[in-house]
């Protein structure tokens, strides 16, 4: 399960390999939306006498199929295990076992 604020790596598509952070998980769509990942392009025009229209980057969501947990000490995209550590759940890595 991603959630908001997880460091995650694109396994598919324009993007495959890059790394980024969870901004926004919609969880209902099978969605997130990953720090400088997927960008489109936007115009928009000027809104105001004198000023310019400019393109504007913006990030847009992506299948959460398509994105795994990074694990710093594996070095990629690995799977979560659910254990319990000191009474308390956590996702820990299912290839070395340390903690995400």
């Amino acid at each position: 399960m991603i959630k908001k604020g997880d460091n995650v790596i694109m396994l598919t598509g324009t993007d495959k390999g890059k790394k980024g952070k969870v901004l926004k998980a919609m969880p209902s769509e099978n969605k997130v939306v990953v720090e400088g990942v997927n960008q489109k392009n936007k115009r928009q025009k000027p809104r105001k006498q004198g000023e310019k229209g400019q393109l504007i980057k913006i990030t847009h969501p992506v299948n959460v199929s398509n994105v795994g947990l990074f694990c710093g000490s594996c070095g990629k995209g690995v799977r979560a295990k659910v254990k319990m550590i000191k009474d308390k759940k956590t996702r820990v890595c299912a290839k070395c076992g340390k903690e995400l």
